[in-house]
């Protein structure tokens, strides 16, 4: 760590790992999330694990291609793919409207919010790493930054979410970014097993 941020001699005082238990019938995700949070706590590779919730429900959204920015531009009726009204007549430029299965995992940006300042107003930390993408820790980033260095892990392929970014010098200094790699998920694997239990591929 001390190499990616430059606080040369830091050293890890507790991790707090904050997800949701997946749900699902004909999936094998909730069994190996379960191996894997095991293996997480016996391997004592975090010091809490904070549970969110997990919330699947059906939604009805209009069809939708991206464009080259990512943007969703509105699928439309149109040849070969049509759609008639009651009196069978073209209705060209019609939207079509899709109803989907959609997950989503609830709460855990308020977990990490809640703990990132809980430990620094009770100046508990020198400083924190926040590992997340998620634009909604905008405030809360912003807020610890008045008071301790942050870092700002991005686990993702995108780009850093621009409502994270802030000068490096607002508030103490010393805060930095930083975008995992391929080796770097692979160089901090656990082992294949951890005391009984075989962990999941991970990758």
């Amino acid at each position: 760590m001390s190499k990616a941020s430059g606080w040369a001699g830091s050293h890890e005082l507790h991790v707090v790992y904050c997800t949701a238990r997946i749900k699902g019938q004909n999936s094998s995700s909730p069994r190996d999330q379960d191996t894997y949070l095991r293996a997480l706590t016996t391997h004592r590779a975090v010091d809490v694990i904070e549970f969110g919730t997990y919330v699947e429900r059906v939604a009805r959204s209009p069809l939708a291609t991206p464009d080259r920015r990512g943007r969703p531009v509105l699928t439309k009726a149109a040849w070969p793919l049509m759609v008639k009204d009651s009196t069978d007549a073209d209705v060209p430029g019609a939207t079509f409207i899709a109803s989907v299965s959609r997950r989503e995992e609830k709460g855990s940006d308020v977990n990490v919010a809640t703990h990132l300042l809980a430990d620094v107003l009770r100046s508990t930390v020198e400083a924190a790493v926040v590992v997340s993408n998620d634009s909604d820790l905008k405030k809360p980033i912003e807020l610890a930054r008045r008071f301790v260095p942050v870092g700002l892990v991005n686990p993702t392929r995108g780009i850093l979410a621009g409502a994270l970014r802030d000068p490096q010098r607002r508030g103490t200094g010393g805060h930095w970014w930083y975008q995992l790699t391929e080796s770097d998920f692979r160089d901090a694997q656990m082992p294949a097993t951890v005391g009984r239990l075989v962990c999941p591929n991970e990758w």
